[in-house]
Parts: structure tokens; C-alpha cells; sequence
């Protein structure tokens, strides 16, 4: 995909950038990065040499109003601009300001892909409002800690520690076991990858990394609700 990285400096840490960019060039070819704030205040210093290190075009937005997130318009506006001027797939909205639920279900409503990033803090309306959405915050916290940490087995079971304020384990289980019922084949199989992306649709902000796993199939196992069956490359799940 062709992806648009679009950032409210004013409400991200720079400390997510690698993050960020790292979610971004999974889904394709970034081919716009640009951050938004008022760069003659003090709280975009550390933001000024990341900036410059990963190529991001800063956008200058005043604080016309003082106590008000002045970059909020000038992304929301450019963001409508590149939707109807650039042949763009994706757009990353990296912002835990529910300012920009409209924007996303717009961009949708565009059948343009919408990945949001923010902290834990983020409300559910702009998570939503995503086609995915990613808690930097998890990221984050799991990057400090394998680079802190030896390699390790696999948790027995998924860690909910670090998805406190996230999605919950429970309500990830019980949607999987709907999802199971109603999509299964005649026998009860469902295929990993249809119960993946349904949960996904389901539950926008759903990631295994939030609960220390890696990949989606090791982590259903994990949960001890399904049978398992391989074919070829194909991996089927059944309700236990």
C-alpha cells in the first residue's frame, strides 16, 4: 500500500518514532511523513532532531489559543487534501486525541486504510473509528524488554499485565469462541487466518504483541479453547 504517516506532535512522545515508523513500513511503501505542532515551544525539543534523522516534513501550526492543540486542524486538513489529490491507500493517524474519530471514519468512508497509533489512553471512539489500532505505549514497554531480556520461551499463557487497560483476555475469548460458531464448516473447522481478520474487524485494537506473543496461531493455542489442525501451510482451529 501507499501510506500517509501523519503525527500530532503535541500529544506523541518522540520516544515512539521507531515504533511508529516501524508499524507504518509494514503495511507498504510510506511515501508521506509529516508531523504537526508548533515548533517554536519548547516541548517539540526533542522532537526537532528525530524529525530531522527520519525525514519527516515538520508542519508549523501557532497556538492561537492558549491551553488549545493548535495542530489538530492543520492535520485533519491536510489529511483531506491528500485523499483527494494523492493515489493513497493508508493513512497512519498517530494521535491519542479523540479530535480525530471524524477524520478516520471519513477516510474510511473513502475505502482508504486506517491505521491509528496512541497510548492506552486513547478512547474508544477513535479506536473504533480505525481499521486497526496500535497501543505504542505496549510497543514500547515489549521493545524495552527483549532488548533487556535474553531470548525466552514463550509465555504458557498470554500475560494480561500488559493489556490491563487494553483489550481484555476475556473478551478477546469469547469473541473468538462466537466467531468459531458462526464460521465454521460443517465440521466445526475455521481456518486461522478468517478467525484472525474477523477478530480484527471485531476488535480494531486486538494485537498478540499486547499479551507477549509474536504470532497469532502460537497464541490461540496458547489459550486451550481449540483443536488444531495443519494442512500444508494452512492452519484450522475447532472449538475444544
Amino acid at each position: 500500500m501507499r501510506v500517509a504517516v501523519l503525527i500530532d506532535a503535541e500529544n506523541i512522545a518522540s520516544k515512539y518514532i521507531d515504533i511508529i515508523l516501524t508499524e507504518a513500513n509494514n503495511l507498504g511503501n510510506v511515501i508521506i511523513k509529516r508531523i504537526y505542532g508548533d515548533w517554536t515551544s519548547q516541548q517539540m525539543g526533542s522532537w526537532k532532531p528525530v524529525v530531522l534523522d527520519n525525514s519527516i516534513q515538520p508542519i508549523q501550526q501557532y497556538a492561537n489559543v492558549s491551553g488549545k492543540n493548535s495542530s489538530d486542524s492543520a492535520l485533519i486538513i491536510d489529511a483531506m487534501d491528500l485523499l483527494y489529490q494523492s493515489r493513497l491507500d493508508c493513512f497512519c493517524i498517530v494521535s491519542s486525541d479523540s479530535d480525530f474519530t471524524r477524520l478516520a471514519a471519513r477516510l474510511r468512508e473513502s475505502e482508504k486504510y486506517v491505521l491509528g497509533m496512541g497510548e492506552q489512553k486513547t478512547p474508544k471512539s477513535m479506536i473504533s473509528a480505525c481499521n486497526k489500532f496500535s497501543y505504542i505505549d505496549l510497543l514500547y514497554s515489549a521493545s524495552i524488554r527483549d532488548r533487556k531480556q535474553p531470548p525466552a520461551e514463550k509465555p504458557a499463557q498470554p500475560q494480561q499485565s500488559q493489556a490491563a487497560s487494553g483489550l481484555r483476555l476475556k473478551a478477546v475469548k469469547d469473541a473468538l469462541s462466537q466467531i468459531a460458531e458462526e464460521n465454521s464448516d460443517d465440521d466445526g473447522w475455521i481456518a486461522s487466518s478468517l478467525l484472525g481478520n474477523l477478530l480484527g474487524k471485531q476488535y480494531p485494537d486486538f494485537d498478540v504483541r499486547n499479551f507477549q506473543y509474536k504470532k497469532f496461531v502460537p497464541f490461540i493455542e496458547s489459550l486451550g479453547l481449540f483443536e488444531t489442525r495443519r494442512e500444508d501451510l494452512n492452519v484450522y482451529f475447532r472449538l475444544k
